[in-house]
């Protein structure tokens, strides 16, 4: 099926899109690729994942399966994958067999935090001020500069949603920071002085074609997204800048495919980069309903090689995270004019655990 990972394939309607990873980006993937006439065929090591209900196919095995992970690449016609923490040789195993878009270089950078912010300040984005540190001998002058207005001390690797992480400040215990974040090599990063978090979604075509969405504003709380609004109020400086910063990350990577950048806008104006995410992104779960075509469609249009989809928003947006018991407000979010919830199809609902969504949308200020 596949017409191999190194040539230019341009799918047809009725082909087969694989995706790395069965949560609910994964879910809202597969939802939009039917709508376009594709199907989607996930690979999970979760029984009963929020993908498998929509998707036409499921391969249930561990990632560390290369074997499974060739057999399921084989059948497609080209991958993608819907979480940064696939392992990157797990990636490698499916480009082996079908066309990988984005390509494993975009894990390999994100996946370690130090490695994506030295990344980014070589392509010209600014961020926070930062050293390795892999033990608390590691605690040198340079580290200790950094805890003048406190830092935080941050897993190197496989952290999400605030996890991995440990303030650090003055006179504390370095030793006991280390202990908290489970004494894995890690990166000490200064406390941003921000006034608020933005983040940008970006896509970059088969060919080169780059569509960026609005600028969007986020609010979080216990290192969880809660709440976007799109397009955030901005100067056409701030604007242009966080295109800029996007472009040159899509451009380094020679990225296909959706990704997003968090950013924190300082008390000056300008912008550092948290981290970006190669991948499609919570915060952009408000272009579903607020935009003609979402950032789910658009990344399968740039997987599937299809031109892009022109990113405006038709409506201001509010996007909502349903944490945990958020979720048994549907009924009344159902009656609201204006909301639209979305739902992830998970049995469980656990505190902190990302049940779904509602957008609530309102005319754009002209």
């Amino acid at each position: 099926m596949s017409a191999g990972a190194g040539e230019p394939r341009i799918l047809n309607p009725g082909d087969v899109i694989g995706v790395l990873g069965g949560g609910q980006l994964g879910r809202m993937l597969a939802q939009a690729a039917a709508r376009l006439g594709l199907d989607v065929h996930v690979f999970t090591p979760e029984a009963d994942a929020p993908a498998s209900s929509v998707a036409a196919n499921t391969t249930m095995a561990p990632y560390e399966d290369l074997d499974a992970v060739r057999a399921f690449a084989a059948g497609c016609d080209v991958v993608t994958y819907e979480f940064e923490n696939v392992p990157v040789e797990t990636a490698l195993a499916a480009g082996e067999a079908a066309p990988l878009r984005p390509g494993a270089k975009a894990l390999e950078v994100s996946q370690d935090r130090l490695v994506e912010k030295r990344f980014l300040n070589a392509v010209g984005a600014g961020t926070v001020a930062f050293c390795a540190v892999d033990g608390p001998q590691d605690m040198t002058d340079d580290a200790f500069a950094l805890l003048a207005d406190g830092a935080i001390l941050k897993t190197r690797r496989f952290g999400y949603d605030g996890k991995g992480q440990a303030r650090l400040a003055p006179g504390d215990d370095a030793a006991e920071a280390f202990n908290a974040i489970g004494e894995q090599p890690a990166i000490l990063e200064a406390v941003a002085a921000f006034t608020r978090e933005l983040s940008i979604i970006a896509a970059r075509s088969l060919e080169g074609e780059i569509a960026i969405y609005p600028l969007t504003e986020n609010t979080h709380a216990d290192g969880i997204l809660r709440e976007s609004f799109a397009p955030a109020e901005a100067r056409d400086e701030t604007i242009a800048e966080a295109r800029r910063i996007a472009e040159a990350i899509l451009g380094a990577l020679d990225y296909v495919g959706v990704l997003a950048v968090e950013l924190f806008e300082l008390e000056d104006g300008a912008l550092v980069v948290n981290e970006f995410a190669p991948r499609v992104h919570n915060t952009g779960h408000w272009t579903i309903d607020a935009c003609a075509c979402s950032q789910f469609e658009q990344h399968v249009r740039a997987i599937a090689g299809w031109p892009l989809g022109a990113p405006d928003a038709h409506s201001a947006a509010r996007m909502i995270n349903l944490i945990g018991q958020d979720a048994a407000r549907w009924s009344a979010i159902l009656g609201e004019p204006g909301a639209a919830l979305h739902l992830y199809g998970k049995r469980e609902a656990r505190a902190g655990r990302k049940m779904g969504h509602v957008n609530r949308l309102s005319p754009l200020k002209r």
